[in-house]
């Protein structure tokens, strides 16, 4: 056992001398590329990992995938872009919109009315009117307005044939007491607005309104058919003044920004006395049409 040791003596002392001169030895570079400097490997490596990292996970890129995600252009379960976005944004482009703003504003304006008028109920006259109204537009809705209007007494001219047979021929003396003057204040309301398409490009505004309120009114006799020409108790009631009140309603069709067509019908109903003696209940319904200025024009 003790000969064997001894003859490896001599390999261990020549390992210890090598040692030295292996460890202060300089590295080659081998012909396969696979060993390379050490300081090349700590400023190149790390740089290559930093670039592959921030490629990979750079927070700006998932930010901006994030919010593509939310407003639907990726799929959040796998980040791919979804096959129907463009065909989504193309619809979207056809979209009508069908409540749009409105384009006539009444809010703040007067509005000035001159019309022509006519009585449709009364059996035996034909009386026409001229008139007009004045309205302050205090909400889109409601506004009010002073109203006025004026009828020629033309005599046997407003008589209707059943008049002229009446009294004519029959020598019946109907009771004939026309208007003459009127005027009326009226409180309007417009709760229906809307618009019509003419020939599916014109876009015409419209609204609906009623009215009510109260006025006077000034009548005349007609002595001649009553057939009471000279009679002083007939004389003295010929011309009346009447409080009286006022309702209806009618439509604006709005031409412009400045003008539109109105018609409408109201009612006056006053209580007047006939020869001096008898009291009758009148109702006039008055149908008009007219021509509307709104001013100041529209900011």
């Amino acid at each position: 056992m003790k000969r064997p040791l001894i003859n490896l003596l001599p390999l261990a002392l020549a390992g210890f001398a090598l040692a030295p001169t292996i460890a202060n030895a300089e590295p080659t570079t081998p012909t396969d590329g696979l060993v390379q400097d050490d300081t090349d490997d700590e400023s190149t490596g790390d740089d290559d990992l930093d670039d592959i990292l921030n490629q990979g996970s750079g927070e700006e890129t998932v930010k901006e995938e994030q919010e593509d995600v939310k407003a639907g252009k990726l799929d959040d379960r796998a980040g791919e872009t979804k096959q129907y976005v463009l065909a989504g944004e193309a619809r979207e482009k056809r979209i009508i919109k069908t409540i749009e703003k409105k384009n006539f504003l009444k809010l703040g304006r007067f509005e000035v009315t001159p019309n022509v008028a006519f009585v449709t109920n009364d059996p035996f006259l034909n009386r026409y009117i001229l008139g007009t109204g004045l309205a302050y537009h205090a909400t889109e809705i409601f506004a009010l307005e002073l109203n006025l209007g004026f009828s020629p007494n033309l005599g046997e001219a407003d008589w209707k044939a059943l008049t002229k047979q009446l009294v004519n021929q029959n020598h019946v003396s109907p009771d004939l007491s026309p208007m003459q003057v009127f005027g009326n204040t009226t409180f309007s309301f417009s709760p229906i607005y809307g618009k019509v398409a003419i020939s599916g490009q014109k876009v015409i505004n419209f609204d609906i309104f009623g009215a009510f309120g109260m006025g006077v009114a000034q009548t005349s006799d007609d002595l001649k058919a009553l057939q009471a020409e000279g009679d002083q108790q007939a004389l003295a009631t010929q011309n009346q003044v009447h409080p009286t009140t006022n309702f209806g309603g009618g439509a604006r069709v709005v031409m412009g920004e400045s003008f539109a067509f109105r018609v409408e019908g109201r009612s006056l109903v006053y209580i007047e006395t006939v020869n001096s003696t008898t009291l009758e209940m009148k109702n006039n319904f008055i149908l008009q049409a007219g021509l509307s200025f709104f001013f100041p024009g529209m900011d």
